[in-house]
């Protein structure tokens, strides 16, 4: 689902939008006729059916082709297999046999043309499960794909009959397989009554091979199956699939084994193609018991199970074919499915199970102890989290020899595998992810030797005996070749699901139904939690010094304490690369985004200290006196201390006598550590008359309040409550030394088609009302009276605000005005001389006659086309040319607004966008649900420290300069960033760009300066200096990027592009960009590894899974739920934010509360369907919204510590906070909402959500690995497309 942070619709606050009751799936004919049927397992929708006609999750993507050839650094492979057509939705037709053409690329059995003799391909590389080869006697009919009636059991069993179980010899591979100890939690377990979606490989049809005997009564559809037609073939990509080509697998995902279900016609997808037996796990320990093995048909002679019932359900497999008289299980049932098995070396024509009694299958039922999770990346013997790429000497021996003749290994059918290179390989290859399991065959590699075939692992060479202490990679429903008893079953893996599997009512008739494995497992891709967590162990221990230039600092997710040491604390700057390009051709060549997330005014935590303020008297701040940068920790002193050499344009600047000091032995002034402009990265200097306006000091600034006070604001309740808070707030008004009064002063105006100003004097007893009824011309009717100190006129204004709700009461009034609302605020401030800001709580669309009269222009009919873009452009440029009055003056504005309908944010949200202002929306604002949420904003917003009437620069070294800014502010030239306010929370993103080169010895300096007026009035010049390194090396640029600052960079950048760029083209855009970026890591960085690997640099291996989010959020992908002002919304908020919030935002916080001991918060889990457990309690964190999600059949103890109630019937979805239990769990669990709720800028409303009950589709919709209801793909999917495109690239 999309990954957004704005729920999709109303209903977390209130009635549900209308289009909402039910999913946007059309169940087929043979499911459940209402919106919800019977829980059938978790999906991503509640009855999903075939999706929507027509859709596509990958519109987006179109194929590219460039050049690429591989140096060595920390990189994550990942095996894919040669690029996978691209993840579909919906189903192929019927009976339309379909080829899969990518250069040689073939599902399903070899090409005739690949002889025994060839090799595989191998990787340079040491690849732990590489591509073997595969051979087949005997011609080979192309099988195509039936997408038509399952088969019965007779079918099913004379289809068995025909085929054949090949392996590759097995052996035991070296260290650095097994499962990695620490790898993540337990996670709750999986449903324990659902049913995992079952995906049938239905037989070929009867004109595409007519080796396989099926009774002439099976014609290609006959039975009906599901109860009606599939869906019509849709084509994802324009060049991914040509209508003639055969797929000759479908996709299933592996998950626990449960009551069988029926397939989806539409889950039928490609795989990569490739030698079949492969097993797709290298590095990752066996898979788990819902594995199922893949056997596409083979011959006729073949008897799989010879005197036994072919496999049950919960074991599903699937067999690749191989040579024609193989006997694998000889007079036995299959191994049992939950067993890990060895693979030590044994005798060749080896029968494992001789005569044996069939091994149980396990079945599984979860409803016990949650499986632990398997780690995605093995333990390695080297130091450090992810050791490099080893590659032994030998990679390339001679020339190839013909391969040898001789009685196969382990074969007793009459081919061998086919031959395979040498040993030489290390195996130390860390970070590889598994090969793709049905790697395509490719032609010989000179220089390879043939010789020994390949290891059940992909590994080659002899085969050797297990390690010491290690029993090999096990693998379920696999031999067990000699050595020993097979180790304990692996633990269940957690079931996954998919949007797609159709819960037929036929279910339980079926036979037990061949299963082909799916392309990869979600637990061996890289995995976001695992990366947070690893940063987190690494690197919250120590303090981050800032004195060490160039060091990417830790994540965003890690506490970590800072020490400014000479360069800006990453809570105030933090880049994209710490290692810049040298040129702007290597810059070009690697795509990555050279940009730096600002955050001046940063709070700090309370251990670390502010920056400190510098006063140099009326000289005023020492300064460069070419470039104009200020004193800084890189100017370089000369000349005994008399003049400085300038760090940015190296001109020379005479030292002031009143600044003067001798030098060191080493060239540093002696009062170096005395003064926080030669020693902190961060400092403030107190600014001189000459830096303010008119050149005279400021006054402090004023707080006016407009209070919207039509028919729908008073009956929401929404003038009560801020008239209530507000004689309380006004003792919160900012300040600076909290023993002091505040100096701002306050006015207060309310509003519908006219305004009233109020006289709030301390010398009158009554407030004073003046009606201003001629909006066309607004004025101020009073200066006297109508800005005041809140001490001196408290009486008067709490009068007021007990007056206006009665006053109000009984309006009938219900058109409203904007525009000239903002005119008077600007007016009073002009008149006062001061900045300031506004605070305006507004309720509708202002249609009333009036400068900024908007009209309803919303039409979802314009989504998707070239028009979407008019939607989120400003009705007029009214707006705009007010809004620059408003930064001229230092008017900010905050926008709360309360629709119950549409109300234009895109127009309403330009003035608080432009002038450093925010936008905050409660749609259908009910006073008892929304109020807390309401008033902590409010609480936060007025007392937050802020800067106004701010100025920021940015100035760079020689060789870089700042050529473009993404915020909340206005530009009247192309380097001053203006902004009438600038608060804590705001962020300005700046990108850099090459105009010369630049040296690896000097490195790269930015310094941002931001003049602002502080809330004393006092004007201050607030620097943070930053330092990079640069590089000639691609190697070390990729060593030094970081992935949630690129990605924070990548979305503003795209939420900016579609005010003038359609979304598809936008969306097009980036996963070009992301697939340049990681095909000239791959063709330049990367150790040479098959093509079928995808190889990601260490610090960018999670850039896929966070761009996928950004592809699927609500802004560039919408459901058919979220509204057109829920998107402007989403779109101006994310334009300032900070990188930790873009990255709850986008990849939200998933919390499984099972044991809250300690003062730790429990560890987050991947945010998947998959992942949630039917008798578990989740806390989902979006940075907008808290959801704790309730599953049906949690713990009875647990409902009683939460909820006070121990039945699930019994909750109230609907209340608004946790009752407060005496209880620990109870207290923790509070704890750790409240904590959340600080560490964000806006309170996260909490919502209980009980499974299958309607809230879920909101929660699921942040689910963001899984596939979104809207179009987006899943993880696992958009991961292979995006191998799909790099390889373009490289091709």
């Amino acid at each position: 689902m999309n990954v957004n942070q704005q729920t999709p619709m109303a209903s977390p606050y209130g009635p549900p939008q209308p289009g909402y009751g039910q999913p946007s799936y059309a169940p087929l004919g043979g499911s459940y006729p209402g919106p919800y049927g019977p829980y059938n397992g978790p999906a991503t929708a509640y009855q999903p059916g075939a999706p929507p006609q027509g859709y596509s999750p990958y519109a987006s993507f179109p194929s590219k082709a460039v050049a690429a050839n591989p140096v060595s650094d920390l990189s994550s492979p990942i095996d894919l297999g040669p690029a996978r057509g691209p993840p579909t939705s919906a189903p192929r037709p019927v009976s339309t046999p379909q080829a899969y053409s990518q250069g040689d690329s073939q599902n399903g059995p070899p090409p005739m043309g690949h002889s025994m003799a060839q090799p595989a391909q191998r990787s340079p590389v040491s690849q732990p499960y590489s591509q073997g080869a595969m051979n087949l006697s005997g011609p080979h009919p192309s099988y195509s794909q039936q997408y038509g009636a399952p088969p019965p059991m007779q079918q099913v069993t004379n289809q068995m009959s025909g085929m054949q179980i090949g392996s590759g010899p097995p052996t035991s591979v070296g260290p650095g397989y097994a499962h990695h100890p620490s790898s993540q939690p337990p996670i709750s377990a999986a449903y324990s009554s659902a049913a995992p979606p079952s995906y049938t490989q239905a037989p070929p049809p009867l004109s595409a091979a007519p080796s396989q005997p099926s009774p002439p009564s099976e014609p290609a559809a006959s039975q009906p199956y599901y109860g009606g037609p599939p869906p019509p073939q849709q084509q994802p990509f324009p060049s991914a699939h040509h209508p003639s080509q055969p797929f000759v697998s479908s996709s299933p995902y592996l998950g626990p084994p449960s009551q069988p279900r029926a397939t989806p016609v539409s889950q039928q997808q490609s795989f990569p193609p490739g030698p079949p037996a492969q097993q797709p796990f290298p590095n990752s320990a066996p898979p788990p018991v819902s594995q199922q093995q893949s056997f596409p048909p083979g011959s006729p002679a073949q008897q799989p199970f010879p005197n036994s019932a072919p496999p049950p359900v919960s074991q599903q497999q699937s067999f690749p074919p191989g040579p024609p008289s193989q006997q694998p299980f000889p007079n036995s049932a299959p191994p049992p499915v939950s067993q890990q098995q060895s693979f030590p070396p044994g005798p060749p024509a080896q029968q494992p199970f001789p005569n044996s009694a069939t091994p149980p299958v396990s079945q599984a039922s979860y409803s016990g102890p949650p499986p632990p999770t398997q780690h995605s990346f093995p333990p390695s013997s080297q130091s450090g989290p992810f050791p490099p790429i080893s590659i032994s000497p030998s990679q390339y021996p001679g020339p190839q020899p013909p391969s040898q003749p001789g009685p196969p290994p382990f074969h007793s059918g009459p081919s061998p595998r086919g031959p395979i290179p040498p040993p030489s390989m290390s195996q130390q290859q860390a970070n590889h992810l598994p090969p793709g399991p049905m790697q395509q065959q490719q032609p010989p590699q000179p220089g390879m030797q043939g010789g020994y075939p390949t290891h059940q692992n992909g590994a080659f060479g002899q085969p050797r005996g297990p390690q010491p202490g290690y029993a090999g990679p096990q693998y379920p429903g696999q031999q067990n070749y000699g050595a020993g008893p097979a180790p304990a079953p692996a633990p269940p893996a957690q079931k996954r699901l998919d949007p797609d599997s159709i819960p037929s009512p036929q279910a339980s008739e079926l036979p037990a139904v061949q299963k082909s494995r799916h392309r990869i497992d979600p637990d061996a891709i890289p995995s976001p939690i695992q990366v947070i967590e690893d940063d987190r162990v690494n690197k919250s221990s120590e303090p981050f010094t800032t004195g060490v230039k160039g060091q990417a600092p830790p994540l965003v997710t890690t506490n970590f304490q800072v020490k400014d040491q000479g360069n800006a604390s990453p809570r105030f700057i933090r880049c994209t690369a710490y290692n810049m390009p040298c040129t702007a051709d290597m810059a070009k060549q690697s795509q990555v985004p050279l940009a730096a997330v600002i955050k001046p005014l940063a709070m700090l935590p309370p251990d670390e200290t502010p920056p400190y303020i510098v006063d140099h008297g009326e000289g005023g701040p020492i300064r460069c006196n070419r470039c104009k940068a200020y004193m800084c920790p890189y100017m370089q002193f000369i000349e005994a201390g008399r003049r400085f050499q300038c760090g940015f344009c190296s001109c020379v600047t005479e030292v002031p006598p009143h600044y003067f000091q001798h030098l060191d032995h080493t060239g540093k002034r002696v009062d170096c550590y005395d003064r926080p402009e030669l020693s902190q990265g961060s400092y403030e200097f107190v600014a001189t008359v000459d830096y303010c306006k008119n050149n005279k000091l400021p006054q402090p600034p004023s707080f006016i309040f407009f209070i919207d006070v039509s028919y729908n604001a008073v009956k929401s309740g929404m003038v009560n409550i801020v008239c209530q808070e507000l004689k309380t707030l006004l003792d919160y008004l900012p300040r600076e030394n909290p023993e002091e009064d505040s100096a701002v002063r306050v006015g207060f105006v309310t509003y519908n088609k006219v305004l009233h100003f109020y006289n709030v004097k301390a010398s009158l007893a009554q407030p004073q009302m003046m009606v201003v009824s001629d909006v066309s011309d607004m004025f101020l009717p009073l200066l006297d009276g109508f800005l005041v100190s809140v001490n001196d006129s408290r009486m008067v204004i709490e009068s007021l605000l007990d007056q206006i709700p009665e006053m109000f009461a009984d309006t009938r009034e219900t058109e409203t005005v904007f525009g000239p609302v903002i005119q008077a605020g600007l007016e009073a401030l002009k008149a006062a001389d001061c900045a300031g800001k506004l605070f305006v709580f507004h309720s509708t669309l202002p249609i009333a006659e009036a400068p900024g009269k908007l009209k309803n222009r919303e039409d979802k009919k314009l989504v998707g086309t070239d028009k979407e873009k008019s939607l989120f452009q400003p009705q007029s440029g009214f707006y705009s040319n007010l809004s620059k009055e408003c930064v001229a003056q230092g008017c900010c504005v905050d926008l709360f607004l309360f629709p119950n309908q549409y109300v234009d944010v895109a127009t309403l949200g330009v003035v608080p966008v432009s002038t450093g202002g925010s936008v905050y929306k409660y749609t259908y604002f009910q006073a008892e649900t929304d109020r807390e949420r309401f008033l902590n904003d409010l609480r936060r917003d007025v007392q937050k420290p802020m800067g106004f009437d701010a100025v920021m620069r940015v100035r760079t070294s020689t060789g870089i300069r700042a050529t473009d800014f993404f915020g909340s502010f206005f530009m009247s030239n192309t380097t001053d960033v203006e902004l009438a306010g600038l608060d804590c929370d705001k962020t300005v993103t700046v990108e850099f760009r090459h105009d010369d080169k630049l040296s690896e010895d000097t490195g790269a300096l930015m310094q941002c300066a931001v003049l602002y007026t502080s809330c004393s009035g006092q004007r201050r010049l607030r620097v943070h200096n930053m330092a990079v390194n640069c590089c000639s090396q691609l190697a070390d640029l990729y060593r030094n990027c970081e992935t949630d600052t690129i990605i924070n960079f990548f979305s503003k950048y795209a939420y900016r592009s579609i005010l003038n760029t359609p979304t598809k083209t936008v969306r097009d855009t980036m996963v070009n960009q992301c697939a340049q970026i990681l095909a000239c890591y791959r063709k330049n960085c990367a150790s040479p590894s098959s093509a079928g690997q995808l190889i990601l640099p260490e610090c960018m291996k999670l850039l896929p899974v966070y761009l996928n989010c950004v592809l699927k959020s609500d802004v560039l992908q919408p459901g058919a739920d979220i509204s057109l002002d829920d998107r402007a919304y989403l779109r101006q908020l994310l334009s300032c934010m900070d990188v930790s919030e873009s990255h709850i935002f986008f990849y939200p916080r998933l919390l499984p509360l099972v044991k809250l001991d300690g003062g730790s918060f429990p560890m987050a889990v991947r945010n998947s369907e998959e992942r949630l457990s039917k008798g578990g309690v989740y806390l989902l964190e979006t940075g907008l919204h808290l959801f704790l999600w309730v599953g049906a059949n949690a713990q009875q103890e647990l409902l009683s510590n939460i909820f006070g109630t121990p039945t699930f019937s019994q909750i109230d979805p609907n209340m608004a906070s946790l009752p407060e239990l005496d209880n620990p769990f109870s207290q923790r669990l509070r704890e750790i909402i409240d904590s959340f709720r600080s560490q964000r800028s806006r309170y996260m409303k909490l919502m209980v959500v009980k499974q299958e009950d309607k809230a879920e589709l909101i929660f699921k919709h942040f689910l963001c690995e899984d596939k979104g209801t809207s179009g987006g793909a899943s993880y696992v999917d958009f991961l292979c497309h995006m191998h799909k495109e790099i390889r373009q690239l490289l091709s």
